[in-house]
């Protein structure tokens, strides 16, 4: 019979084994659950492929007005036409197609289909004068070749640049400033309009501002969303817009829901607006149907 000391021996080795086992078995989970996810993605980057070739992508329009009511532009979001989901936000494969370098060719369509529309616009004596906002990605400023991609859109299409807006994110600007700061001055010298979006939620500083041609910053809708009703917030906006008028850009406020929203906006010095309370992202034809209903 096995003395005290040999039994909690065997107890003890019992229990490494034990252990190690459920680490292996943790491990097989987790590399199956790897493998599940790259699987995912391929099947995923594969359907992106086959939806620009098909053309399933298209642009929804949110309506930016100023202070008088009168549109003034858009911002184009772009939605996937899903077979089985329907129509898919960004949110739902834009990391996926940043991962895979995906967002270069799909980024190049958006701003064609962009430049396209600005053109038809001016031949529409209603809609002439209509300014169209896009979004651009780290992966698309990156590029080399950014600048003329975009100068040579605009030449084909024969679109002013004023009419042009490109918004870029705090983040995509925060690597090798001096190749940012270059590429924004060639657009600017050429027109098109550049937005900082979600201003104030990232690393703003008035030294990369001063240094960055902007003109236009965005409120991120997380400050306007608490403006009534919380004094930190309203003291927010009030000093972004008051930043905005220092640096001589124009200044917007997104995601205003309510009136209250818009009449605090209002009161603080705002005159430009995008959000629900004026109009959701709307497909093409009921964006165009709503501003000549405004115009009329």
């Amino acid at each position: 019979m096995p003395g005290p000391y040999a039994l909690h021996d065997g107890l003890r080795r019992v229990g490494i084994w034990f252990n190690l086992l459920s680490v292996a078995a943790a491990v097989v989970v987790i590399l199956h659950l790897q493998e599940s996810d790259a699987a995912a993605r391929r099947e995923l980057h594969a359907e992106l492929r086959g939806a620009l070739a098909s053309r399933r992508f298209e642009l929804f329009y949110q309506p930016q007005l100023g202070a008088s009511g009168r549109v003034f532009g858009a911002e184009a979001l772009l939605r996937w036409n899903h077979p089985a989901h329907g129509l898919v936000g960004p949110g739902g494969f834009m990391q996926a197609a940043e991962e895979t370098g995906f967002v270069l060719p799909l980024g190049q369509w958006v701003l064609g289909e962009a430049c396209a529309q600005l053109r038809r616009w001016q031949d529409d004596p209603v809609l002439r004068g209509l300014r169209l906002s896009v979004n651009i990605s780290t992966l698309q400023l990156r590029q080399p070749d950014f600048v003329p991609q975009v100068l040579d859109c605009l030449r084909q299409n024969g679109v002013d640049g004023r009419l042009l807006t490109l918004e870029l994110t705090e983040s995509v600007l925060m690597e090798d400033m001096e190749a940012t700061v270059a590429k924004m001055q060639a657009l600017q010298a050429a027109g098109v309009g550049l937005s900082l979006d979600d201003f104030g939620t990232g690393y703003s500083s008035l030294s990369y501002l001063h240094q960055m041609p902007f003109t236009e910053l965005k409120i991120d809708r997380a400050f306007v969303a608490g403006i009534v009703g919380d004094t930190q917030a309203s003291s927010i906006t009030r000093n972004l817009l008051r930043l905005g008028h220092d640096l001589g850009v124009e200044v917007i406020a997104e995601g205003v829901e309510t009136v209250e929203q818009y009449e605090l906006l209002l009161g603080q010095g705002c005159r430009l607006f995008q959000g629900y309370l004026f109009g959701r992202p709307t497909d093409l034809a009921t964006f165009e149907e709503r501003v000549a209903g405004r115009a009329a």
